[in-house]
């Protein structure tokens, strides 16, 4: 019982962190999410425990999916080059150093808007096009946390059916 407590613990623990990864991409998101569901079943050895991580699993890969497909989409339609998102990934990292806690989006933004301008030769265009793959990659993000807390509130339930009821 020891094991148990303690591998829940350890799991909601792998569940937070990777919720918040999903919003905050320094942090590893929806695969510690799985980590943690499937320490969870492997520690209770019990039906309950495999079904709460299949389950889980189920809005762990949805989030993903729904995360890359409805970004993809939306900056193919306004044709933004995979190198404008290198270019705001390396400045967002370097934003990270410059300006603690929001540097990475500041930085981000900043690279994504610098490479457009200098593809495009228009500030506006340039803005219109960066706008538009902030919002493509935030409802993005917002699709992969809505699944997250969704396996979030799949292994709640467990542990309360599995220690409780």
């Amino acid at each position: 019982m020891e094991a148990q407590i303690t591998a829940t613990i350890l799991s909601g623990l792998l569940i937070a962190v990777g919720m918040a990864g999903v919003v905050v991409p320094v942090l590893p998101g929806s695969i510690t999410i799985a980590v943690g569901l499937l320490l969870w079943a492997v520690t209770l050895q019990s039906t309950l425990g495999w079904v709460v991580f299949a389950v889980g699993m189920v809005f762990v890969a949805a989030g993903m999916l729904a995360g890359a497909v409805l970004t993809g989409r939306r900056l193919r339609e306004r044709r933004i080059p995979n190198r404008s998102i290198l270019a705001g990934v390396v400045l967002g990292i370097a934003g990270m150093f410059v300006l603690p806690v929001v540097g990475l989006f500041v930085g981000f933004a900043v690279g994504l808007l610098l490479s457009e301008f200098v593809r495009r030769r228009d500030f506006r265009e340039a803005a219109g096009a960066s706008a538009a793959a902030l919002k493509a990659m935030g409802l993005g993000v917002l699709a992969e946390l809505g699944c997250a807390f969704g396996a979030g509130t799949v292994w709640s339930i467990g542990v309360v059916v599995h220690f409780f009821l």
